[in-house]
């Protein structure tokens, strides 16, 4: 699979990155972006920029890390409609996060509502309960209209993202 996709989500990168610095400077978290394996097929000289490259393996997630003795690990996925497909997620990394849920870790998504500028933390259980419909047969997509008004997450004026808020919801909900 070739890679030219170029700056596809990186604000809302950035803005977990900021984030997740902040986590650190303060020693709330210790979460990190698990770069994505390529190999480099061709390289702008005058830029030194990649711009066609093949990925060498599926990757993951895109973040991993530690919050108060708590292992998480998270993808960061963008949509601009008001359904989300659930071909954006592919079943390599919800293989992963299911295995990573079951050693007692937490794994979630964290969406972005582009359209809406809204933001969404979704906990693993929900996110298979979208899976498990595809996978039985239902549709393909779930809509903004379905999800929890709870999980939702208010942007800070620093332009970070409240993740821990999410994740201390979902450790309510859980029982952890």
């Amino acid at each position: 699979m070739a890679w030219t996709h170029g700056l596809r989500g990186s604000a809302l990168e950035e803005m977990i990155n900021e984030t997740c610095e902040h986590y650190r400077r303060n020693a709330l978290a210790l979460i990190q972006k698990i770069p994505t394996p390529i190999t480099p097929i061709t390289i702008d000289k005058a830029t030194r920029h990649i711009t066609l490259a093949y990925f060498d393996q599926a990757s993951t997630v895109d973040y991993v890390g530690v919050v108060q003795g708590i292992p998480v690990c998270f993808d960061a996925k963008e949509c601009a409609a008001d359904t989300f497909p659930l071909q954006n997620l592919h079943p390599h990394q919800v293989r992963f996060m299911e295995d990573f849920e079951k050693q007692k870790g937490v794994a979630f998504l964290l969406i972005a509502w582009t359209s809406r500028n809204e933001y969404y933390y979704m906990p693993f259980r929900e996110m298979m309960e979208f899976w498990s419909r595809m996978e039985h047969g239902g549709r393909k997509s779930f809509r903004i209209s379905e999800l929890d008004p709870a999980y939702y997450l208010d942007v800070r004026s620093e332009g970070m993202l409240p993740i821990l808020e999410g994740l201390q919801k979902d450790l309510l909900e859980r029982g952890d």
